[in-house]
């Protein structure tokens, strides 16, 4: 339970000694705060002008609702390059919350400089670079975020043994914890084949690798499902770039 909630939950005991609010209405009541704290997220000044500018087509609301990320809870977002998604982890985890900047190492050169320029912008969030098989944080974590990457990491030239990377972002997170993977859909049958070339992956192949490592598939949305992309061009194809279908899968780690 988040620091959020757990808060909620007190709330609702003083209110049940007193004769005060259900079930329904304290869930309600939930909701309605994360909310609020999704849209303070959502207008931070420190997010730049182009990123706000991609929110139409990422549909960041509905991401972060459906992560069920709240204030004081922990994050990992794994590779997040120049930060479209950091700069509203960091202002919406607040400061009894944290974000892990994770850079691999296979693309450190380029990237250590974008975590270190967000880990300068937002007090709450640590560059850490590694191997993503051995991804270290300092605490345990509530969430780990993958964007558009995944399909990168079964790319045999990237060199990464995705299967011992999903058993460590298993032993990363606190029982109950979520991963949370954003990617750009394949056709049905392409599994990881298309990952180098045309930059997807089916998901049908992601989630049989993640519950692999013990996750339990916990839901998914369609806010940024593009029926009309037929999963035939690269996603850096400029007739589709930015408007390609992309799934959003979220798994828990049992207990």
């Amino acid at each position: 339970m988040t620091k959020f909630m757990a808060a909620f939950a007190c709330a609702g005991l003083l209110a049940g000694c007193a004769g005060g609010m259900g079930s329904g209405s304290e869930a309600a009541q939930v909701e309605t705060a994360r909310s609020v704290n999704y849209a303070s997220a959502l207008s931070d000044p420190r997010r730049l002008p182009e990123e706000v500018a991609r929110d139409p087509l990422r549909k960041p609301a509905e991401m972060l609702a459906f992560m069920q990320l709240d204030p004081g809870d922990v994050i990992a977002d794994i590779r997040p390059e120049e930060g479209y998604f950091t700069r509203l982890f960091a202002p919406l985890t607040g400061q009894y919350g944290h974000v892990y900047a994770f850079v691999p190492n296979q693309t450190a050169q380029r990237e250590n400089a974008f975590a270190d320029t967000l880990a300068s912008t937002f007090p709450n969030v640590t560059r850490v670079t590694g191997k993503l098989e051995e991804m270290t944080f300092d605490r345990p974590l509530d969430v780990v975020f993958m964007g558009e990457e995944y399909h990168d990491f079964t790319i045999p030239r990237f060199g990464v043994d995705v299967a011992a990377m999903n058993r460590r972002v298993f032993e990363v997170l606190k029982p109950g914890g979520l991963y949370v993977i954003l990617d750009h859909q394949a056709a049905d049958g392409a599994g990881i084949g298309v990952s180098g070339t045309l930059h997807r992956i089916e998901a049908a192949e992601l989630r049989r690798q993640v519950e692999a490592a013990g996750f339990v598939f916990d839901g998914e949305t369609d806010a940024v499902r593009v029926p009309s992309d037929n999963h035939t061009l690269s996603v850096f194809d400029e007739s589709i770039r930015g408007r390609t279908d992309r799934f959003v899968y979220r798994f828990r780690k049992p207990g």
